[in-house]
């Protein structure tokens, strides 16, 4: 490569990077400012009343390039005033005998059309481990937990650091499964993500970016040897190694991966699963961020940058127009709804400014656009009923994918295939008296007013408004009550009842929902420990709810229901007409109720309150080592 086509490359990227982070600051302009130009900041210096001081902290660190950053010095006054340091002169500075961070990285949404109010960030914090020993380590790992507290208490995003050796990112590993990372399920292919979506914040330029020449196939080891020798006498960059094809194998893990997360995050995960199918459909293409990459760097002047989020849809879209005609506008609905667009609205952000050419070479029609703009106002069972739509387009996906798993051997560590699998099975495995999951397309819709209505032998909870269209119905009032609380559907103020001959009232209604709620809370996978997938099952709380429907004064244990969970995020509900039916249960659950946190609800009117607790607690206490509450 010749020495003006680096500098050219090295130009457009910078002008690129900086198109992203333009974007960042319009979308979320607070937590942008934190995340692109305090942070780097607050790694580099370590005072006492800024968050990450370490107090033992022998020998220094610094982001590479931080403290010649011309954004970062023009806004350290402010910075000191924000933590009231009155210390004169300059806290960021060149320093020698400090342990480097070699570069600060987003990856995926964050300053693309992606973005949205519910966007989390997730950071790449890169260092050469062999520049950092144990001790240095420690205190970095220090420093990044206390910064990201300060971020949690202060910023709207959430903040989530990855510690990564470049050793480990030039040969794609990327470790286990934990919370925030896909593990052995994802190597290429996250790396081809990252590098599609990357956006540096602070510290070296990934020297894979510069390797582009229009006219010559460059050959990256060569060059990133030639790089580490001189040749280009430039130091801004870092060898993180070249993206990799993804073997079909890959595809499967990382589909495995995104289905599990899109039973909590559907309308996310079907960009991203469809894109899998893509690249699983076509293997003999270009990776995606090779070709946005040669797109970016192809420019010579006037740059007109792309968003790689729009990139990366148009080559959906493409894909899904001639493989999936039939789901094609529902793709794209989805689509307009993940992006949180809100085309012929009267205030129009930047992000339907970039969203605009790819819509009207894929076109809605103006009525669906409007009616998807009040999406959040849609009744509740039309929501429903777009989740169900979406989920059966990811299970038909998923499927597609999985017919390429023939004959091929699994990269997937045993470890992180049953973690993944526990996940799914808890999300879609029916157990006689589990409570399912429903599919909701916003983790937070607007709740509607639910009206509880008893025909007789029946009961029927139902958007108010729409009594032919129920959410739940049953025998068992509990277990109607527990569905939508599990299901977070229903707070106490949106709450109806009409007339009926049971002695049942609103307000046990209420009072037994918030019980369930305080002791379960909601149905929540991405909460499960990932530890707790490789156990057995085990129950862990229980509320025993007794004579729920009948007047106060019953005196007799004759309807008891039994709301019990266990830790892999599960919920049942089971109903008996007598102690002895619910001693035989307890008895045939063997050891799975030992140790399990016992709580009893009883309505306050009942006459014999103290002594049907007593009677129960008596009851259970032979299943139960662990005292009732």
């Amino acid at each position: 490569m010749l020495q003006k086509t680096f500098i050219h490359n090295k130009k457009v990227y910078l002008a690129y990077n900086h198109f992203r982070q333009g974007i960042f600051l319009e979308l979320a302009p607070k937590d942008a400012e934190s995340i692109l130009y305090l942070l780097p900041w607050m790694l580099c210096v370590n005072e006492p009343a800024v968050p990450g001081y370490v107090p033992d902290m022998k020998r220094g660190m610094a982001v590479f390039g931080a403290a010649t950053d011309l954004a970062l010095i023009s806004r350290e006054s402010s910075f000191k005033r924000l933590f009231n340091i009155r210390k004169n002169g300059a806290l960021l500075r060149p320093s020698t005998g400090v342990s480097f961070i070699q570069g600060l990285y987003t990856i995926g949404s964050v300053g693309t059309i992606s973005q949205t109010a519910h966007s989390d960030c997730d950071i790449w914090v890169c260092i050469d481990k062999a520049d950092f020993g144990e001790i240095a380590l420690a205190h970095l790992l220090e420093k990044l937990h206390l910064i990201k507290d300060w971020m949690d208490a202060n910023l709207k995003i959430p903040v989530y650091f990855f510690l990564c050796d470049l050793e480990n990112i030039r040969n794609s590993n990327f470790g286990v499964t934990d919370k925030e990372s896909s593990g052995s399920a994802q190597r290429n292919v996250l790396k081809e993500e990252f590098y599609r979506t990357a956006m540096l914040i602070s510290g070296r330029i990934p020297l894979w970016w510069i390797c582009f020449d229009p006219d010559h196939r460059i050959d990256y080891p060569c060059f990133s040897a030639e790089y580490a020798l001189g040749a280009f006498a430039d130091y801004d960059c870092i060898d993180m190694g070249p993206p990799a094809s993804v073997d079909p194998d890959e595809y499967f893990g990382a589909a495995l991966w995104q289905f599990n997360k899109s039973l909590t995050h559907p309308l996310k995960s079907v960009m991203k699963m469809l894109l899998l199918e893509m690249f699983l459909e076509s293997p003999e293409e270009n990776l995606l961020c090779l070709r946005f990459r040669n797109a970016i760097l192809s420019q010579t002047q006037d740059f007109i940058f792309h968003d790689p989020s729009v990139f990366t849809l148009d080559a959906v879209f493409q894909y899904s127009r001639s493989v999936h005609p039939d789901k094609f506008e529902f793709i794209k609905q989805c689509a307009y709804l993940r992006y949180d667009l809100h085309f012929h609205a009267k205030k129009q952000t930047l992000k339907e400014n970039l969203a605009k050419d790819i819509f009207q070479a894929y076109p809605l029609e103006r009525e669906q656009i409007y009616r998807l703009n009040d999406f959040a106002g849609w009744p509740l069972s039309e929501h429903l009923s777009f989740g169900n739509h979406i989920f059966s387009l990811l299970l038909m996906i998923y499927k597609k994918i999985m017919t390429h798993r023939q004959d091929v051997i699994s990269r997937i560590t045993d470890r992180d295939m049953r973690i993944i699998g526990r996940k799914i099975a808890v999300c879609l495995e029916r157990k006689p008296g589990k409570i399912s999951m429903i599919h909701k397309p916003l983790s937070n819709p607007t709740l509607p007013t639910l009206l509880f209505v008893h025909d007789g032998k029946l009961w029927h909870v139902s958007v108010a408004g729409e009594p032919s269209k129920p959410v739940v119905s049953g025998t068992d009032l509990v277990f109607c009550i527990a569905y939508l609380v599990w299901n977070d559907l229903y707070v106490s103020s949106g709450g109806r009842m009409t007339p009926n001959p049971t002695p049942v009232t609103l307000q046990e209604i209420n009072n037994l929902a918030k019980r369930i709620r305080d002791i379960f809370g909601v149905f929540d996978i991405t909460g499960v420990d990932y530890d707790h997938c490789l156990e057995p099952g085990k129950m862990t709380k229980m509320l025993i709810v007794v004579n729920f429907d009948a007047p106060g004064l019953a005196k007799d244990i004759d309807d008891i229901c039994v709301i019990y969970g266990n830790h892999w995020g599960e919920l049942f509900s089971r109903r008996f007409g007598s102690p002895e039916q619910l001693r035989a249960f307890m008895d045939a659950g063997g050891g799975i109720f030992d140790r399990t946190s016992l709580h009893i609800y009883v309505q306050r009117n009942s006459l014999y309150y103290e002594k049907i607790i007593e009677r129960v607690k008596n009851l259970v206490s032979r299943a139960l080592s662990a005292p009732a509450v």
